[in-house]
């Protein structure tokens, strides 16, 4: 840890499901720390991301959508959650342009608000992001900072855009002018804490969520199986697991074919991310009610 004194801490990027949160840590990380896709409840872990400038250490941290759980998965990934809004010193709450502000934003500044006013968050910025601008007209973005302004929550209501980066240096010079002054808490060539064996389950299950639809992206986890660099190649094994036979029928495809789609799409970004040849062994098994099962939960390194 470098004990030179700049602006270092934790920035907290919350919202409800589908706004972009992980785009905007992939954006400022400048590579796939996050998977991303257009499910909700994609981002089922808090992820860090960190950032590290000659001025400033900013470690992201990447939450769940917040949203009401149904299951032993949905009450972790809120706890997850208000672990994050807890714990940061600044928290960027992030909406979706496209859809102004909901009743469900509505209640993630409600759990914001309680948490400051009970004293559980230590952090004294909040600072809202209204993410995907590129995709609406300008006129439609001001009633949207308004009502953020009449919220007396914000201390800033920045219109950026993730996938263009309008405005997203704008959002990082306000999350840094507002944390602390500290020590860095990450080596420099540290950019998040997830295990190799995690991001490549990750990048599979990533794959699953573009290429199938229905009810099966939420119903779907990886397990890697074996992981096993070799000298020409590294040999990865992965089972997939689903809820009901309907949707491995759909994960496996006719003849295989999505199943084959799957395993190409994911080795290509497993290489990417090893910087080697890769071998991939896909299974798919059905695991019934997998998100009720603790003992499946902590497999997969949900609950511990």
């Amino acid at each position: 840890m470098s004990k030179a004194a700049c602006r270092s801490g934790f920035a907290g990027i919350i919202g409800r499901p589908n706004v972009g949160k992980s785009t905007i840590l992939n954006y400022y990380l400048g590579s796939k720390i996050a998977i991303v896709s257009p499910k909700p409840q994609t981002t089922r872990r808090r992820i860090l991301g960190v950032l590290t400038r000659e001025d400033a250490q900013v470690a992201f941290l990447d939450s769940p959508g917040l949203h009401r759980p149904e299951h032993a998965l949905g009450r972790y990934m809120q706890e997850v959650a208000k672990a994050v809004i807890d714990e940061a010193d600044v928290l960027v709450v992030v909406i979706d342009a496209r859809a102004g502000i909901t009743r469900d934003d509505e209640q993630v500044f409600s759990r914001v608000k309680q948490a400051i006013r009970s004293g559980e968050a230590r952090h004294r910025t909040v600072i809202a992001a209204i993410n995907k601008v590129d995709l609406v007209k300008k006129p439609l973005l001001l009633p949207m900072m308004e009502t953020c302004i009449t919220r007396k929550l914000f201390t800033d209501c920045i219109p950026v855009s993730a996938v263009t980066g309008v405005q997203m240096d704008v959002l990082l010079q306000r999350i840094v002018a507002a944390l602390p002054e500290g020590p860095r808490w990450y080596e420099s060539d540290q950019p998040t804490d997830q295990t190799v064996v995690q991001l490549i389950s990750e990048l599979i299950r990533e794959q699953v969520l573009l290429l199938t639809h229905e009810e099966v992206p939420h119903a779907v986890a990886v397990l890697i199986e074996t992981f096993t660099p070799e000298p020409q190649l590294t040999r990865i094994e992965a089972t997939i697991l689903v809820e009901r036979p309907g949707q491995k029928a759909i994960v496996i495809g006719r003849g295989g074919d999505m199943l084959k789609r799957i395993g190409q799409a994911a080795r290509r970004e497993i290489e990417r991310l090893l910087g080697r040849k890769v071998y991939l062994g896909l299974w798919v098994k059905r695991a019934e009610h997998w998100r009720q099962d603790e003992r499946i939960l902590r497999q997969l390194g949900y609950l511990s």
